[in-house]
């Protein structure tokens, strides 16, 4: 067991000063506020945070950070040059790429990520000898990197959407999919839990897989965290609109796929009905601002969807930024532009997203949170940085970057220690990884 005091720490009722703690067996223990550092406690400087929560990732997006930006066009003109990066990618090259990209996510002060995963097979579709070589990969190098991991394993079957209905496969879109709905659920039935990951289940979005294949996947998914891309584009609604006669949202509610397993992510173009039948269900949204923005993508509703009833959380989708900080203000800021009114989230809430929100989307319902029992994931924010100097504690989110985590615990192991990862220089290790794509 190792004791450890903060001087300050958010708790489940917020920001307090004088926090000592125990972590016994990955688990907080005698957590208390209002104390005296204990003899032999490890002191914390700064502000300890509860674990955060990267709840959506495509690791290999990374690939394409500062490379893609000055192109112009749309999302749909960025999407090629996506599918330029995963043609080239392989179990190998996948491994070091994710590895330097969850390291990355440790450094930003991010202790769980969920994966997004749709890259499954060879360049030409076909399955690697093991199946499930890419998801392995993203396990192996999540394991490396110290951070847990939800492997969110997408189902992919259609080459996209039109009036008159589902499109064949391109030749890169056929890495990602499985012949039918049967075979993807035979492919994730030989993944399975173990310690730090979970695995979940995907529909990549109502556009790749058709209508008759959305109860399969989620009776797949049980009980385990369910996620889909939904109304990123004005574009999806409107062939979806066409096609099925209904919006994304109510083709999924129709097919049961809704509920608090379920998150949606991105939903930036709602319906007021919409809204309410998410909210109402208690469907999370996973919003990701700094792509939201990048991509040109839109605004999404998060004012109105929390106040629904729809539990919000963060990503850092196609990192082109990785800094659960500038996600969160992000959520926070974005609404200020578009409603003209400061304040639509308290720091409690930003943090609460951040955290256990997030925790619960990925299957992690006992994490997020520093209180007896829960686990043990924590992270220490500098408050002595030219960015933190003089900030209030409780507004630390608002100053903060990822440069200034100090410190990050993930199941009571340091994986992060006065701001240098455990692997070495995520720097240096994102530089071998993207020289060998370069190369290809």
């Amino acid at each position: 067991m190792s004791s450890y005091w903060s001087a300050y720490a958010w708790l489940p009722d917020g920001c307090f000063a004088g926090v000592g703690f125990d972590v016994d067996d990955g688990r907080f223990a005698a957590v208390r506020a209002g104390v005296e550092p204990p003899i032999g406690a490890v002191i914390l400087g700064g502000v300890t945070l509860p674990g955060l929560a990267n709840g959506h990732s495509h690791a290999f997006h990374r690939g394409l950070r500062g490379r893609t930006h000055a192109a112009g066009g749309t999302f749909w003109t960025w999407r090629e040059q996506m599918y330029a990066l995963a043609a080239r990618l392989d179990p190998d090259s996948y491994l070091s790429l994710a590895r330097a990209v969850f390291a990355e996510m440790a450094l930003a002060g991010f202790t769980v990520v969920g994966e997004f995963h749709y890259l499954h097979h060879d360049q030409g579709g076909r399955a690697y000898a093991d199946p499930n070589a890419m998801g392995q990969a993203l396990i192996q190098a999540a394991t490396e990197a110290g951070i847990r991991l939800t492997l969110i394993d997408a189902c992919y079957l259609s080459g996209g959407l039109t009036a008159t209905g589902h499109l064949p496969l391109d030749s890169v879109q056929q890495r990602f999919a499985d012949s039918d709905v049967d075979h993807w659920r035979a492919r994730v039935s030989l993944l399975s839990d173990r310690d730090r990951v979970r695995i979940g289940a995907a529909v990549h979005s109502v556009r790749a897989v058709p209508a008759e294949a959305l109860s399969v996947i989620g009776q797949v998914a049980g009980e385990q965290p369910l996620h889909v891309h939904l109304s990123e584009q004005p574009a999806e609604n409107a062939v979806t609109q066409a096609f099925y006669g209904c919006t994304p949202t109510e083709l999924l509610d129709d097919h049961g796929l809704l509920g608090r397993r379920t998150t949606v992510v991105h939903a930036t173009h709602l319906s007021d009905t919409d809204i309410k039948t998410l909210g109402s269900s208690q469907t999370s949204a996973c919003f990701c601002p700094t792509t939201e923005r990048d991509l040109a993508d839109g605004i999404g509703p998060a004012r109105r969807l929390a106040d629904a009833g729809s539990p919000l959380t963060i990503g850092s989708d196609q990192q082109a930024v990785i800094d659960p900080f500038e996600e969160l203000r992000g959520v926070e800021l974005h609404e200020r532009l578009a409603t003209g009114q400061r304040g639509r989230f308290t720091p409690a809430e930003l943090i609460n997203i951040g955290s256990e929100s997030g925790y619960h989307s990925l299957g992690w319902p006992d994490g997020g949170r520093i209180a007896d029992g829960a686990l043990a994931d924590f992270v220490v924010v500098r408050s002595d940085s030219v960015r933190t100097t003089g900030v209030h504690s409780d507004q630390i989110a608002y100053a903060a970057t990822a440069a200034d985590i100090d410190q990050v615990v993930v199941a009571g192991h340091t994986i992060v220690r006065d701001g240098q990862h455990q692997l070495g220089s995520a720097a240096r290790l994102l530089a071998v990884a993207l020289d060998q794509l370069d190369a290809v």
